[in-house]
């Protein structure tokens, strides 16, 4: 009896530490949707911001609105190139490392352009500008490289998958239409001509021929002969004699 009360114990416990831990794994999945969203969310609304403040604000204020803008849309967008390429292309997780390392350099100046956003002093707002605008288009014209890039090599994998699978296709078709060809050897399914007979070999048609020639060079009837005797047959009939009138 102990024994049983032991198991049952045990059993309970191991369903209650399942239990706990699908909870524990559910929880974090649900929180990391959450966070997912309301990041996207976040990252649209500012998105938005942006490009308001890009037309409405004239002057280094509009400028680094469009900045800023330009530097997330790149990023933003070689990052989801390569995230959804490296899970075809293994080869791709060099060119994620080297997109890890420019980011960090996309964050530090994502920060100065927001920070520059509040700052009061236009002078010195114009003055480092050129600066700004310098960094922005080295890190976008990288990214941006390394995002067509990408685009060109899925591209070039899927032309040679395209001419590999329309070889394949074409030699299935041909293959399909074998009747359209004969073979070496393959008997011709053209029906033989009346005059033709198969199974007479050289000899036989050479006689034939012989036979022939004979035939028509041989002498020719007596045309004053009387006619030769012929048996009759029950069935034929009489000639009729010929009228006198």
């Amino acid at each position: 009896m102990d024994v049983v009360l032991t198991v049952f114990a045990l059993l309970f416990l191991i369903f209650v530490g399942l239990g706990a831990y699908a909870t524990v794994k559910a929880v974090r999945a649900t929180k990391r949707g959450v966070d997912r969203t309301l990041a996207q969310a976040r990252r649209t609304v500012e998105d938005h911001t942006l490009r308001a403040k890009s037309v409405a604000q004239p002057g280094p204020a509009g400028e680094i609105a469009r900045l800023r803008l330009a530097l997330r849309t790149s990023m933003r967008a070689t990052q989801d190139a390569l995230h959804a390429g490296v899970a075809e292309d293994e080869s791709l997780k060099e060119s994620l490392a080297l997109f890890e390392r420019l980011s960090v350099h996309g964050r530090d100046l994502d920060v100065d352009l927001k920070r520059l956003e509040t700052e009061p002093d236009r002078a010195t707002l114009a003055a480092r500008l050129p600066e700004l605008r310098a960094r922005t288009e080295r890190i976008t014209q990288s990214a941006d490289s390394l995002r067509w890039a990408v685009r060109d090599r899925a591209r070039r994998f899927s032309d040679d998958d395209l001419d590999h699978l329309s070889a394949q296709i074409d030699i299935e078709a041909d293959a399909l239409r074998h009747w359209t060809r004969t073979e070496p050897g393959q008997a011709s399914s053209h029906w033989p001509d009346a005059s033709a007979t198969p199974a007479d070999g050289p000899a036989t048609g050479q006689a034939r021929a012989q036979a022939a020639g004979a035939h028509a060079t041989g002498p020719a009837p007596d045309a004053i002969a009387g006619p030769s005797w012929r048996p009759t047959v029950p069935w034929q009939k009489k000639p009729r004699p010929e009228s006198t009138t």
